[in-house]
């Protein structure tokens, strides 16, 4: 049932007001991570170069772990009582990151696009972790903390094929 805030009930012990900011945060998040899955998804679609296999399989692997983290954002807005907004087209609406270049072919160009997403990405899940704490949901700064050293890895990885 869903109450005069637009949330489900819960025995969640969040207050109403903060769960209602966690959640917007948290679907803010979820669009930006969609994103960067779709993105990381393309790239892994159409790489060309030299090294298209270990980059074919790079960018599958990073896209799968994405995946992994757009399901735990959404979970944990719908655990508190909202509804996750996490149709493609919500995520195209509201995402932060910027445009993926549709010319990118090359495994650098790929790997530079890339580069600059999930190092966006994993800033600004580092100021969610900070506003998560200030609002005292320790459960979804856990969360975030998470995602940002699964990002944080992910970022050296592909940093590591642009350096040498």
């Amino acid at each position: 049932m869903m109450t005069k805030s637009s949330l489900f009930s819960t025995r969640n012990d969040l207050p109403l007001e903060i769960r209602e900011k966690v959640i917007t945060l948290l679907n803010q998040h979820l669009a930006d991570s969609f994103d960067l899955y779709s993105q990381t998804k393309q790239a892994h679609w159409n790489v060309k170069g030299p090294q298209f296999f270990q980059m074919h399989e790079l960018f599958d692997k990073l896209a799968e772990e994405v995946e992994g983290q757009v399901d735990m954002i959404a979970e944990r807005a719908t655990s508190l009582g909202g509804i996750a907004r996490g149709t493609a087209s919500q995520a195209a609406a509201a995402s932060r990151l910027p445009d993926y270049p549709a010319e990118a072919i090359k495994g650098q160009q790929h790997l530079e696009a890339l580069v600059v997403c999930f190092a966006a990405l994993a800033a600004t899940t580092r100021a969610a972790i900070d506003t998560a704490s200030k609002l005292g949901d320790a459960g979804t700064a856990d969360l975030f903390t998470e995602i940002s050293r699964a990002l944080d890895k992910a970022l050296w990885f592909l940093e590591s094929h642009t350096h040498g």
